[in-house]
């Protein structure tokens, strides 16, 4: 009998040790997305695509407490591909090392909220720091450097005070130093060596620093005395005539080097878990700092392997389960730095300019993939961050405007919207900018106008509209924007009938992700969450390159709940089934909206159309239910487009289309997942040129 309940006894208690084994679903979920990002690949021992338990049977590289992932560490393996897009499920990850990789690319938006150590290092990406960076007010270690990060630092470290050890070394970055650098109070140990930095490094000044590298880059001034005794200090710590530390996780093997240490032989850092610093620098000897930039030798080549499947169409709501056929791409490895004591150097173009983020909001925890009908509801804020009540934008006299608009002319009358008229306005220092004039009768209270420009004024995004300055006086609420000479898209797809041909499948596209961005920017980077309530075409403007900016961007509250814009809106074909019920916008239908915009960028057609027979009048009856039908979509897509396209290319394109116009709003995607997806078709579409282009040689 003893043995019986003996045997009992273990038997309960290897079965809930199983069940303690269990991974958390949304953790689960987000390594097998990691895992098919990748490419499944087999240095990944018992990680799976499809189904198995992460912590239970302890998949290679994952740490766990519980049945929460806490730590991710693969570096060095070899791996291709990308990330995935569900890292923000994994809110109890603490350390991501997935360094040394051939990732290539960018660096994903989506990263895991409350990560303290990130390790990117040595991977080939380029473009920029994404701002979601700048959310993670948990981060105490950051490395991406050997990679080909480019353009400037924008202002994403106001809220990282944790933050104590920050690598961006060899890369091409370039501009000044970004002064959120002075918020970094905890900062210890900063490595900025070999990038093409301008400027002058006055904002380290004040950081509690024990070790610095500026080495190989084009700063000027004066170096601050704090910094040279920091940089000195570091320097006599490497003085050892023996051989060179090991590199650290997260850095290339070092090589060795024929310069001497005082032209930065050895410019790595060598920064251990602990994240402290052993490799040899050399001191700057004069105030100046030289100018010396590296020359990077690029050498192998580009294994591509491209999986061609045959197309399966689907009726999946989840942006996950698109067609994600990968091209394996190993991309390009540095296999040697070479430095070189020039002046300058031509720096690299980048691929995207860096957003600059001055609302420095807080970190977002997506438990799982958003769902619902508000974003907004679905956010776990850890911290409270309130915004700036100054403005960035200029206040003008009503004298001034009606002097720059000719006392709001017909001639410089760009526009009547459902909110205001849009005037050209000419200004004495030559510059030309727009000025809207809202109709009061649709302000919700006249007197919230002055409340709301430093919010307006604080979006900073390059697809969004910038603020330059504003009116309120005798009445009048004036709004003065950047002016945009290609004027809307709409006017381009609908009224334009010879310059229609400019916009290309490619332009189009590159429209549609430009416009994603500016969404998620106002979804999921402000806090709180902006619902612009009024997207359509009219409000998507072009500049000279056909980039898009979205215009009319944080004014939803200034305006009724219930006002001539949404009934318009819903009229006009753009307005989600749910807003015209309710009267009442969310991200929802935001993402909706933005459907209805592809519709038109894919079919050239208007959203709601009286001339066209009576089933094909509203655009989104007339084209949902052929969206998954690859014969009907060259039917359907804009005949000025004569051809010039992709068969796939325009099937992942209506993919998209399909999952932002459902019916049911807690089905749509966040604009996160919408801008994963666009990113991907680019990049597909990218590969696929090369190939061609390579089987033409």
């Amino acid at each position: 009998m003893v043995k019986m309940v003996a045997l009992l006894l273990f038997v309960i208690l290897l079965s809930h040790s199983f069940a303690n084994a269990d991974t958390d679903s949304s953790d689960a979920s987000a390594l097998r997305v990691m895992y098919s990002s990748l490419n499944s690949p087999g240095q990944l021992t018992k990680w799976s695509s499809s189904d198995g338990d992460p912590c239970g049977e302890s998949w290679k590289g994952i740490t766990c407490s519980g049945n929460r992932v806490t730590e991710i560490q693969i570096s060095g393996l070899g791996l291709s591909g990308s990330m995935g897009y569900q890292l923000t499920s994994l809110t109890s990850l603490i350390n991501l090392d997935i360094s040394n990789n051939n990732l290539g690319n960018q660096i994903p938006y989506q990263l895991p909220p409350n990560v303290q150590r990130l390790n990117l290092a040595g991977n080939g990406f380029t473009g920029g720091i994404p701002y979601s960076v700048s959310q993670i007010t948990s981060l105490q270690y950051l490395n991406v450097s050997h990679n080909q990060i480019q353009g400037e630092l924008s202002e994403i470290f106001g809220s990282l005070s944790s933050l104590n050890t920050l690598d961006i070394s060899l890369n091409s970055m370039t501009g000044k130093l970004p002064q959120s650098f002075k918020s970094l109070t905890s900062m210890k140990k900063i490595y900025l060596q070999n990038n093409q930095f301008t400027g002058n490094v006055d904002v380290l000044a004040n950081l509690p620093l024990d070790d610095l590298n500026i080495e190989n880059n084009q700063f000027t001034g004066e170096i601050p005395e704090k910094l040279k005794g920091i940089m000195q200090k570091s320097n006599s710590n490497t003085k050892s005539s023996g051989p060179a530390p090991p590199s650290p996780p997260g850095a290339p093997p070092a090589k060795k080097s024929t310069q001497s240490h005082k032209s930065g032989g050895n410019s790595s850092p060598s920064s251990g878990k602990d994240g402290s610093h052993n490799g040899e620098k050399s001191g700057i000897s004069s105030g100046r700092v030289a100018g010396i930039v590296i020359s990077l030798s690029v050498v192998g080549a580009v294994a591509v392997i491209f999986i061609v499947k045959k197309r399966r169409r689907k009726s999946s709501t989840d942006i996950e389960k698109l067609d994600v056929e990968p091209f394996v791409l190993q991309s390009q490895k540095v296999q040697d730095v070479k430095l070189s004591q020039t002046s300058s150097a031509t720096s690299m173009d980048a691929t995207e300019t860096p957003t600059a983020v001055t609302l420095k909001p807080p970190p977002i925890n997506h438990h799982k993939s958003v769902s619902g009908d508000d974003l907004s509801a679905k956010l776990i804020i850890l911290q409270k961050k309130t915004r700036t009540t100054e403005t960035k934008a200029v206040q003008y006299s009503i004298a001034d405007v009606q002097m720059a608009t000719d006392s709001f002319s017909v001639e410089n009358l760009i526009g009547d919207g459902s909110i205001g008229s849009v005037y050209r306005a000419h200004f004495g220092n030559g510059k030309v900018l727009t000025v809207k004039k809202l109709y009061s009768s649709e302000l919700r209270n006249p007197e919230d106008f002055l409340k709301m420009v430093p919010d307006i004024s604080q979006l900073d995004h390059p697809n969004v509209t910038e603020l330059v300055g504003y009116c309120s006086e005798d009445g009048q609420h004036l709004l003065v924007h950047e002016f945009h000479e290609n004027g809307s898209l709409h006017d381009f797809l609908h009224k334009m009938d010879d310059d229609n041909t400019r916009l290309t499948w490619d332009t189009r596209v590159k429209i549609a992700l430009g416009t994603a961005k500016a969404l998620e920017y106002l979804h999921e980077a402000c806090s709180p969450s902006l619902v612009h309530k009024n997207i359509k075409s009219e409000n998507i403007l072009l500049d000279a390159d056909l980039n898009p900016h979205l215009s009319d961007s944080g004014l939803a509250n200034l305006m009724a709940d219930v006002d001539q814009g949404l009934n318009h809106n819903i009229e006009s074909g753009y307005g989600a089934p749910e807003a015209a019920i309710s009267g009442k916008c969310t991200t929802k239908s935001d993402v909706y909206s933005f459907g209805v915009v592809m519709l038109e960028l894919f079919s050239g057609r208007k959203p709601f159309d009286r001339s066209r027979p009576r089933s094909e009048q509203s655009l989104v009856r007339w084209a949902t239910p052929q969206l998954h039908d690859i014969d009907a979509l060259e039917k359907m897509v804009d005949p000025s487009l004569t051809g010039l396209y992709s068969i796939k290319s325009l099937s992942r394109f209506a993919d998209v289309i399909a999952l932002c116009v459902q019916p049911e709003p807690e089905f749509r995607p966040p604009m996160s997942e919408v801008v994963q997806a666009l990113v991907r078709l680019v990049q597909r579409a990218n590969m696929s040129k090369r190939l061609h282009s390579d089987d033409q040689d």
